[in-house]
């Protein structure tokens, strides 16, 4: 598993590194079409089991990452809950790259440049295994649910506006 020749992102080493099982998918940009309902049509998965990375933020130095269906939107207050704030925000996509070290489109909750708190929506134990972005527009990483939780410290939760 992850032997093949990929770019080395920060989140791939990072599952190297912890000897972390995982299998490398890309897929086709050239198209434009990068949202994440597009990559699960173009990797041939379900929808309800390719994740994608949100970054936000209480304050300019307090971040959180939360991890959710592709289909799904995050729902602001339960996130803010969940994390023991009154309110939070997306963070300026403008300001990803800074704080994360990934774009928007290949932003992995695996090997950013600091451990965020990270919340992972509840409805990936359905799952047991799901698919993040690897860290690159392009590609992305099948990884199983416990594996991740574990690498990133998370906790998981409702936090999606379809519960």
């Amino acid at each position: 598993m992850a032997k093949a020749k990929h770019a080395k992102t920060n989140a791939i080493r990072l599952l190297e590194q912890q000897k972390i099982q995982f299998d490398v998918i890309e897929y086709e940009i050239g198209d434009g079409q990068v949202d994440g309902v597009s990559v699960a049509e173009k990797i041939g998965q379900p929808v309800a089991r390719v994740f994608k990375t949100l970054v936000a933020r209480a304050s300019a130095h307090k971040l959180f990452v939360f991890v959710i269906p592709v289909a799904d939107e995050l729902d602001l207050k339960a996130a803010a809950k969940v994390v023991g704030e009154k309110k939070i925000d997306m963070l300026p996509v403008k300001d990803l790259l800074s704080y994360t070290g990934y774009v928007r489109g290949g932003c992995s909750p695996v090997g950013m440049k600091k451990l965020y708190p990270t919340v992972i929506d509840e409805t990936a134990q359905q799952q047991g295994s799901i698919i993040v972005s690897a860290g690159k527009i392009g590609m992305q990483m099948h990884v199983q649910l416990n594996d991740l939780k574990n690498i990133t410290k998370a906790q998981l939760a409702p936090i999606t506006t379809t519960h």
